[in-house]
């Protein structure tokens, strides 16, 4: 990345991706089963790291901006080529996605918007391409998670807005908001957020990204999952 962003004239419309990312101490709570107050936080910035760089080398996929006041994580993800911008709404996920959006088209009025889960360390660039071409005829498109329940991926094409509804059961909630839901296979990486131990073994069987390889080896096998965590 060049550090420059795309214009309204450039030829290839290409998406902008925002990733929303909780202080570092307060991310991925419900790992806690299976991993210690040291190791979480690191996995959730490994997990954040591959998720960006994946983004990031994504070929319709012109920028990256990440909502987060972490100062690791707000230098580590610099570093990988993602605009990071502050989480000044601090009134909880969806209004920090509506930020991010905002900040995208600030700089690119007519920008096509994807917001991103940032627990996504099996992300393969050529998967997300696919639902994000998947996804550019509607005004607004969405990818159920691998559960069925929640989502990992919403879209809004130019001049829409992106009205995210993300937390839970957030996959009924963007039917019932109007948006499309992207049937697609294939598209394993895209679909497998982490929130658990044995979320995180189903990701390491796709084929973790490069940081939470690292990490996930560096620290051994996760703890055994609590009962319904």
């Amino acid at each position: 990345m060049d550090g420059e962003f795309a214009t309204d004239t450039d030829p290839i419309i290409c998406w902008s991706l925002v990733i929303p990312l909780k202080p570092l101490r307060l991310a991925k709570s419900r790992l806690a089963g299976a991993a210690d107050d040291v190791l979480r936080p690191r996995l959730a910035l490994a997990f954040a790291q591959d998720t960006v760089a994946a983004a990031l080398a994504c070929h319709v996929v012109r920028d990256v901006v990440v909502v987060t006041d972490d100062p690791t994580a707000t230098v580590e993800l610099t570093a990988l080529g993602a605009r990071v911008v502050p989480d000044a709404p601090a009134g909880g996920l969806n209004a920090a996605l509506a930020h991010g959006a905002r900040a995208v088209r600030a700089v690119r009025p007519r920008a096509s918007v994807a917001v991103l889960n940032a627990d996504l360390p099996a992300l393969r660039p050529g998967e997300l391409a696919d639902v994000l071409k998947a996804a550019d005829p509607f005004p607004r498109a969405f990818l159920a998670d691998a559960a069925g329940i929640g989502t990992t991926l919403l879209t809004a094409a130019p001049g829409t807005e992106l009205n995210p509804a993300f937390g839970g059961p957030s996959r009924r909630r963007h039917l019932s908001s109007g948006a499309v839901e992207i049937a697609l296979t294939g598209v394993d990486s895209v679909r497998q957020d982490v929130d658990t131990g044995d979320d995180l073994r189903v990701a390491a069987a796709l084929g973790l990204g490069t940081h939470t390889a690292l990490r996930y080896a560096g620290d051994g096998d996760l703890r055994a999952s609590r009962p319904g965590s």
